[in-house]
């Protein structure tokens, strides 16, 4: 990995300024001080947790500018990728005349093209991993045994495939909530959600659980980071006044 792992949570949360962005330029919305200073706050208060279990040195000493820049430029693509899903709901809403396109349609259209480029893209990906595409399908072969461990393979595939499955069906469920919530609301809104979730899910794997016998503490930088960004998600879904409404 070119990034250390705190500075990958940190980086991603450029995805919802990029949200914020898009969905003005191309929804044509706009956003009160207030909601702008409330994604802000979430912002900060994800970097606070997350950079809280950093070492003493900083955090991206020795990585050369591009790995940073390339993780912001990426979360672009997802950024926008959201803001388009947002944008089929409210199309598809005036189409149909108030009634809202399936949830199942638009994730499966995006499922689907998004392994269709990880495929093709698999010759180019393997090959920055300095994998030659001959030896393309002995890994996946291997992948697969271990998937369903069977075989004997070099790695632990302990768990497998019940880990696997339920790493799957939760993933499935979380991203289908989300759709969910971008069809009831938008995709920022959705965002902040998934934001709030990475503090909490960091809560949750500092508790000793199998797999992760060993628990950690949780500095009270972290806590901090947290009250933070839950103050930024009220900020954020406060009841808007006449004169907010007016503007937005």
């Amino acid at each position: 990995a070119m990034l250390p792992g705190p500075a990958i949570p940190i980086l991603s949360q450029s995805f919802l300024v990029w949200q914020l962005i898009f969905s003005v330029l191309l929804l044509g919305k706009t956003y009160s001080l207030r909601q702008i200073i409330g994604c802000l706050l979430v912002t900060s208060g994800v970097i606070l947790a997350v950079a809280s279990g950093a070492n003493d040195g900083h955090l991206l000493s020795g990585v050369k500018l591009i790995w940073p820049l390339l993780m912001v430029i990426s979360s672009a693509f997802q950024a926008g990728a959201s803001i388009l899903k947002e944008s089929v709901f409210v199309d598809g809403a005036k189409r149909l005349k108030g009634k809202r396109p399936d949830i199942f349609v638009v994730n499966s259209f995006g499922s689907g093209f998004q392994a269709l480029f990880v495929f093709l893209l698999l010759p180019l990906l393997s090959n920055l991993r300095g994998i030659k595409l001959a030896e393309l399908s002995g890994h996946l072969n291997g992948g697969a045994e271990c998937f369903l461990n069977v075989g004997e393979s070099p790695i632990d595939c302990g768990g497998a495939p019940f880990l696997p499955l339920l790493f799957i069906f939760i993933n499935m469920a979380f991203n289908i909530s989300l759709l969910n919530l971008v069809k009831m609301s938008s995709a920022v809104v959705a965002s902040l959600t998934a934001t709030s979730a990475v503090p909490i899910s960091i809560y949750i794997l500092s508790l000793p659980l199998p797999y992760i016998p060993q628990g950690a503490e949780l500095s009270a930088s972290f806590i901090l980071g947290g009250m933070v960004l839950l103050t930024g998600l009220i900020l954020y879904n406060l009841p808007q006044s006449s004169k907010e409404s007016k503007t937005d």
